[in-house]
């Protein structure tokens, strides 16, 4: 058992982090955003949404008037084999083009 465990933490600490743009679509409204974990990003939004504590108080509002439904979709993937610095770096530029590109606002 504790061989199992540690080797479950060895590759939890090895693993590559992704990072992804995505977008939030709620009929015409749409919001763009970034994430290192793309799994579990649109599950928290719904979460925080349904539960009326999302801290973006305009998505919020957009959800309870598009009828509780949102759009979820991925833009653009990362290369996973970038350091952390640089892919913080590109993560930050990306989401300005994508904001930009759409004019969209932050999630």
């Amino acid at each position: 058992m504790p061989e199992t465990r540690r080797a479950m933490s060895a590759a939890y600490k090895t693993r590559k982090s992704d990072a992804w743009i995505y977008a939030l679509r709620m009929g015409d409204a749409l919001w763009v955003g970034s994430t290192p974990t793309l799994a579990s990003i649109e599950n928290r939004h719904g979460f925080t949404l349904r539960q009326g504590t999302h801290p973006n108080k305009a998505l919020q509002q957009a959800w309870l008037a598009a009828g509780e439904r949102f759009t979820f979709e991925t833009l653009e993937h990362l290369d996973p084999d970038l350091s952390d610095l640089a892919r913080a770096r590109l993560l930050k530029e990306r989401l300005a083009y994508w904001q930009e590109e759409l004019d969209a606002p932050k999630v």
